[in-house]
């Protein structure tokens, strides 16, 4: 586990400038199967955090923006009705849930209707829409921002959604030399690729043994 979390932070150290104590609960998160809840005021690179990870770990990876008007169906999916051959069916239209790693950014800009639709998935990783149920992929994770709740336009996460979550982790400001550092960093105008250091398959052999 030291040197896979050595490995991972190495890579995301390329684009991810400080927050070593997040990364590292992140990974804690990742390989003990549980989800994250990222706190902290907008610009602090929350985002580029998870899809960087989702990244290195050669994951699917899917952003959902949560906003007042976000609908239960746009995070689960939908059935539609298919015209087949004169014979109308449903077929069921899976929605952004379906993928490994989540980011479900701004979680509380949402209602606590529409909160509610990730409780299934975050705790039985499976879906269900009308009378069918939909197994999610395997790792799952939902990585979910939250910005502070004295700031306006949010919703407080209901008990059951926070119930959800292994780590709450605190997104602070970096420091003064890692501010300096950004800053050459985001000027130079060069862009960072990052490689490919885990698969899905050695994320399962990790979570079996913890």
């Amino acid at each position: 586990f030291a040197r896979s979390r050595l490995i991972m932070l190495r890579e995301l150290n390329k684009v991810i400038i400080g927050q070593r104590e997040v990364l590292d609960q992140i990974f804690a998160a990742i390989i003990s199967r549980g989800h994250c809840l990222l706190v902290g005021v907008p610009g602090l690179a929350k985002t580029m955090m998870v899809s960087s990870l989702a990244r290195i770990m050669d994951l699917s990876f899917k952003r959902i923006q949560f906003t007042p008007d976000l609908m239960p169906t746009d995070i689960t999916g939908t059935n539609v009705i298919d015209d087949n051959e004169g014979k109308r069916e449903f077929r069921f239209v899976r929605g952004p849930l379906f993928a490994h790693i989540i980011l479900a950014d701004e979680i509380n800009r949402t209602p606590p209707k529409t909160q509610a639709a990730m409780l299934q998935a975050m705790q039985e990783r499976e879906v269900t829409v009308g009378q069918e149920t939909y197994n999610l992929p395997d790792p799952f994770f939902v990585i979910a921002t939250q910005n502070p709740i004295e700031q306006e336009g949010t919703y407080p996460l209901p008990e059951a959604q926070l119930d959800r979550f292994m780590f709450n982790v605190i997104v602070d400001y970096p420091s003064l030399a890692e501010e300096e550092k950004i800053l050459a960093e985001t000027t130079t105008g060069k862009s960072t690729s990052l490689d490919v250091v885990f698969n899905a398959r050695q994320i399962l052999n990790m979570q079996r043994l913890v």
